[in-house]
């Protein structure tokens, strides 16, 4: 296995770890403020931001966990009529508009979260910009995952794309 290989199955394996326990998080949070508000009668104020909070997170992280394992939506028709020299050349511009776009995101999203910086969450007193600072962290993460997919098409199978029956 190589270094590249290595470092990517570090890298996206603790993405997936946080991606879940994010998603742990906001199933305990969510089940609190339901057992506080419903039970108890008396709602959580930091449930909810909690909740939302978490579940942002989990889903750009699992953004960059799709663009790993080659999960995202894509039109198959012209991917499969083609071959050799012009799939892979196919596969490479696709592969730089995803990456223009991410790298966009990436960017737009860190303004963003500096812009709001002193803004603070409703229940929780933390900056708003941990929340918006998913989207560049998710983006950027997507962006190396997609880099990672088409400068290592020979990844390990545990790192290759999933494919149901009706994908082919």
């Amino acid at each position: 296995m190589t270094l590249i290989h290595r470092i990517d199955k570090i890298l996206f394996g603790f993405v997936s770890i946080v991606a879940q326990a994010l998603l742990w998080l906001a199933i305990a949070a969510g089940f609190f403020q339901v057992i506080s508000r419903f039970v108890l009668h008396s709602p959580l104020d930091w449930s909810e931001v909690l909740t939302r909070s978490a579940i942002i997170w989990a889903v750009m992280l699992g953004v960059a966990l799709a663009f790993r394992q080659g999960s995202m939506i894509a039109v198959e028709f012209l991917r499969e009529k083609l071959q050799g020299t012009a799939k892979r050349v196919l596969e490479g511009l696709v592969t730089l508009i995803c990456l223009g776009f991410l790298v966009f995101l990436t960017w737009i999203g860190g303004q963003m979260a500096y812009r709001v910086r002193f803004q603070s969450l409703a229940g929780l007193e933390v900056s708003i910009s941990w929340v918006y600072l998913a989207i560049p962290v998710g983006a950027g993460l997507a962006a190396i995952a997609l880099l990672l997919r088409w400068l290592t098409p020979d990844a390990p199978e545990s790192q290759a794309p999933v494919r149901n029956d009706a994908q082919g």
